[in-house]
């Protein structure tokens, strides 16, 4: 078994190609551009440094000459394989910790058992925390598989979205949340998609309650009234999104990372004899990071890691 850690990179420093467009709502483009970009960038500069002879050895292509051989771009460590190499000494921010907001959400993906989330939880901050070089979150939202906001109208989506996902393993989950906020490391909790009752049977089973409610309705109308009394209510702060919340589907992963025009050329195109890696590919999870600067108003780091898990095959 491979794990498989993408990354985007700072995807402020892309330019507009990469970022997502105002109007395209509930769209991955965002991520999905963001990592093609990272992958052709890591490929064309380890590429470079190989013809320069500052590079890594045995750089044959694999049957796409824009591409290097996987070991030169990628990196190894253990049973992770780090899509493309990431450059640690490069992390960090530019200002004291304190000058800023750093938001995350980390997205529960439908393929995974929930069991295995305290894993992808730790995991998944550690690599924000590595790549921001901060040892705490100002705020971890989190998104779990099945919840949408979804109808004809609020009253609708709200009512639809009472009966959605698994109560008892989000309960679980927001344990495991609990936790990282007393030791520290986060300082404020909040969900995505969460209507007016299941907010409510959230609030009245856990110790931490969520300070934030983050609710993506284009697919209804406005933000549903009862929601609203309740979050006021309560206190919680409510925010829009234009988020997916499968946002990498089993698909998109394999294109991402298969042999064809778009594709990285990390697995291989089914039976076929390539230098592709072979076996089953299963997305765990994505996490997005913000780190936004208070005094000056900007956004200076933004960024996604993704985890997925490869069943190898010989």
């Amino acid at each position: 078994m491979t794990r498989i850690i993408l990354s985007t990179g700072n995807v402020i420093l892309g330019g507009p190609s990469i970022i997502r467009k105002p109007g395209i709502y509930r769209s991955n483009l965002e991520f999905t551009n963001s990592l093609r970009s990272n992958f052709q960038a890591a490929q064309q500069d380890y590429a470079a440094a190989l013809q320069n002879g500052n590079g890594h050895t045995n750089g044959q292509t694999n049957g796409h000459s824009s591409r290097p051989a996987l070991e030169v771009w990628t990196e190894r460590e253990g049973s992770t394989l780090y899509v493309p190499r990431i450059d640690w000494e490069s992390a960090g921010l530019q200002e004291d910790r304190a000058q800023y907001e750093i938001t995350v959400k980390l997205f529960f993906l439908p393929t995974t058992p929930p069991e295995k989330r305290n894993d992808y939880i730790n995991e998944a901050l550690r690599l924000v925390m590595k790549e921001l070089g901060v040892s705490d979150i100002d705020l971890l939202i989190v998104s779990f598989p099945g919840i949408s906001f979804e109808g004809d109208c609020e009253y609708e989506a709200d009512r639809k979205n009472a009966t959605m996902g698994n109560e008892e393993e989000e309960i679980i989950t927001w344990g495991l949340l609990e936790k990282l906020r007393e030791q520290g490391r986060i300082n404020r909790l909040g969900v995505a998609e969460f209507g007016s009752e299941k907010l409510r049977r959230l609030l009245d089973k856990v110790k931490v309650r969520p300070s934030v409610d983050q609710i993506n309705i284009k697919n209804c109308c406005n933000v549903p009234p009862p929601l609203t009394k309740l979050a006021k209510e309560e206190g919680i702060e409510l925010l829009t999104h234009h988020d997916c919340t499968d946002i990498l589907p089993s698909g998109t992963l394999r294109e991402l990372l298969g042999q064809g025009p778009q594709g990285a050329g990390v697995l291989a195109d089914g039976d076929a004899d390539n230098n592709g890696i072979k076996g089953e590919i299963i997305p765990e999870w994505v996490v997005k990071y913000t780190a936004f600067v208070k005094d000056r108003g900007v956004i200076e780091n933004k960024g996604y890691f993704a985890s997925a898990e490869l069943i190898d095959q010989a």
